[in-house]
């Protein structure tokens, strides 16, 4: 059994294409998802958290009036 080279066995990794429809697979799903992700975060985001506070102050406002 004889010691490959270095330089062979870089050329055996950068030749070997198994995983490669996964990897680009990944990096489409990637792609379309982190401009979803940043929209979500940025306009989404701060309507999701004033319809919930809005919520939250009617609750109070209600919880409020049962006492009295």
């Amino acid at each position: 059994m004889s010691n490959p080279s270095l330089l062979h066995l870089l050329r055996e990794v950068h030749e070997d294409e198994r995983g490669a429809v996964s990897l680009e697979t990944i990096l489409i799903i990637g792609a379309i998802a982190l401009p979803i992700l940043i929209f979500l975060i940025t306009i989404g985001w701060p309507m999701v958290k004033k319809y919930f506070t809005e919520g939250m102050k009617d609750l109070d406002e209600g919880r409020r009036e049962a006492v009295q």
